[in-house]
């Protein structure tokens, strides 16, 4: 998924990159740097996703820091796993492209791909929320 941002690449990587702050643009999310400070190749950080007292974590790994243009991490949890990647590509003066992609392999094998069916159509409409919070977030300046 994407979203258009009115800041350039620089300011909007800034946001995007800012792990403790995540939360604030990913519903029902907060993201903690677990090793190193989640800016280089090896570092890891965990994203906890929770809904009250149902929750999960997202142990991640960076595989790739390109600041301020790709950041791609190895999902190592048991719910989540296989690949994800945040890219910010410039888009004209004061402006950039946030791309969001994930590459998951779903736990459970066929029961967790029908399960993973009923939640998809709740789980595009949390991403595109979160884009929409974090276009608002870049505009104002992070």
């Amino acid at each position: 998924m994407s979203v258009d941002l009115a800041a350039d690449a620089d300011r909007a990587w800034r946001v995007v990159a800012d792990w403790a702050r995540q939360g604030e643009w990913i519903p029902a999310t907060s993201v903690r740097t677990t090793r190193g400070t989640g800016e280089a190749v090896g570092d890891q950080v965990v994203a906890r996703t929770a809904l009250g007292p149902f929750g999960f974590d997202d142990p991640m790994e960076i595989v790739r820091w390109e600041p301020p243009h790709l950041c791609e991490v190895r999902h190592l949890g048991r719910v989540v796993r296989g690949t994800g990647a945040f890219v910010v590509e410039a888009a004209g003066a004061g402006r950039s492209r946030f791309v969001w992609t994930e590459q998951l392999v779903v736990p459970g094998g066929r029961i967790g791909q029908v399960a993973f069916r009923l939640v998809r159509p709740v789980t595009t409409l949390l991403l595109r929320l979160a884009l929409r919070r974090l276009a608002r977030a870049v505009a104002a300046g992070g």
